[in-house]
């Protein structure tokens, strides 16, 4: 097993790399980044990349047939990766989401990999009432972020190619990881939790989420890149997550505070509707990937974002404000003149002498 893992150091790259490397002790693992969010430690006991024969850096918009020859599967989840960087780099999540997915899919073919995974997203359901989506349902994107995976995912769907194609309509992410990010729902309430002793839900609470922690997020791609084409055909886009973990967001408030007594729940029953709203089904998953459903239940992500951020010695309560959250990493590249607006590096930072706080 040979496997390439484009945009490695990120928030589910390190958890996976973990994961495989324990898995598959022979396997030959390496990672291709841009290093957006290398300096993202949290808590970590040391590189994630060690695990890794070898990291490479690069901009996955340029990276060439040759730099993928040799590998069994190319798991892709290099991404502008959240609605308020979709929104604040518009023109880029194109580019790098869906263009050069395709691309990097179809260089892979090129290159005779065998295997191609995408980390797309059930968000691509949009508003969505009535029952569980399943992947027969229409999609119905409304942010920048929700447009690039419905158009990588159309994109790979024609691809001229014999490589066995996944995308893996992930749920919203949660769970600690080495390179952990607040700006996900269930480990912001954490956050907030520990910081504050309280937790604010902006809107009525009333709006579905499905949730995957990131470990599981780990086991679907084990599954994806080792898949048969006799499961689910050549090209497969799949919702990954359980059926159990479709949650409201009050319910993951309170399941917060379950865990944390003491902890105050605040919900705004006079905000508008929050048109995020969406449930899913994971049935299809669970048929075709029985051995790789997911093992992690609601408390086990919150006791591990709890041990975690406690290890960490996590106690600000101004998070919101610190790179913690991608987008304020991004745009701290950016105003250093590190980034150009189309996400490119001017010139790297120099990490090692970067104060705590200024991104």
């Amino acid at each position: 097993m040979n496997v390439l893992i484009v945009g490695n150091m990120g928030y589910v790259g390190p958890v996976l790399v973990e994961t495989l490397a324990e898995r598959y002790p022979d396997a030959v693992l390496d990672g291709f980044d841009n290093a957006y969010f290398a300096h993202c430690l949290t808590g970590a006991p040391g590189l994630p990349e060690r695990h890794l024969r070898a990291q490479y850096f690069g901009d996955v918009r340029s990276i060439e047939p040759g730099q993928l020859e040799g590998y069994s599967a190319v798991v892709d989840l290099a991404a502008v990766s959240n609605d308020p960087m979709g929104h604040r780099f518009a023109e880029v999540t194109a580019q790098i989401n869906a263009q050069a997915a395709v691309e990097l899919a179809r260089k892979a073919s090129i290159a005779g990999v065998g295997h191609f995974v995408l980390a797309s997203s059930c968000s691509l359901y949009g508003v969505a009432s009535g029952p569980p989506r399943r992947e027969s349902d229409p999609v119905a994107p409304i942010t920048d972020y929700a447009i690039s995976k419905v158009e990588a995912e159309r994109g790979l769907s024609v691809l001229d190619s014999e490589m066995v194609i996944t995308c893996l309509r992930f749920a919203t992410a949660c769970g600690m990881s080495p390179r952990l990010r607040l700006d996900l729902v269930l480990n912001d309430f954490v956050a907030n939790a520990l910081a504050t002793g309280e937790i604010r839900v902006l809107s009525d609470g009333t709006p579905w989420r499905p949730l995957i922690d990131v470990r599981d997020m780990a086991r679907a791609i084990d599954w994806a890149m080792q898949r048969s084409e006799r499961d689910g055909g050549r090209v497969l886009n799949i919702n990954a997550g359980a059926n159990a973990s479709n949650y409201q967001v009050r319910e993951l408030a309170h399941a917060v505070a379950d865990v944390l007594p003491g902890v105050a729940v605040s919900i705004n029953h006079e905000a508008p509707v929050d048109s995020r709203s969406y449930r899913v089904d994971f049935g299809l998953f669970e048929c075709l990937a029985p051995d790789h459903l997911p093992a992690m239940t609601l408390a086990d992500s919150i006791l591990g974002l709890v041990t975690g951020l406690r290890e960490m010695g996590f106690d600000d309560k101004a998070f919101r404000s610190s790179d913690l959250m991608r987008l304020n990493v991004l745009q701290g590249h950016i105003e250093w003149g590190w980034l150009t607006e189309q996400l490119e590096w001017v010139r790297q930072p120099d990490v090692a002498n970067q104060r705590a706080g200024e991104v």
